[in-house]
């Protein structure tokens, strides 16, 4: 009946930068393609600003996964 806890990682295979966005979709079974999408769109409408700052700290914050 207990599901399996899920952990963010960073994606060490399917990353363009740091591997946050391939991490989420790894996580959450989405591409993370789409993922990308959602944060540039998100962005754009909000500002550059805070998208680049919360990247920054959860490049800094969650750690890489396991090298396969």
């Amino acid at each position: 009946m207990a599901e399996k806890v899920r952990k963010l990682y960073r994606s060490s295979h399917d990353k363009m930068i740091a591997g946050i966005c391939g991490g989420i979709g790894e996580m959450t079974s989405v591409d993370p393609t789409m993922i990308r999408l959602g944060v540039v769109v998100v962005g754009l409408i909000t500002a550059v600003i805070p998208i680049a700052i919360a990247y920054i700290i959860g490049w800094i914050i969650i750690p890489e996964g396991a090298q396969d």
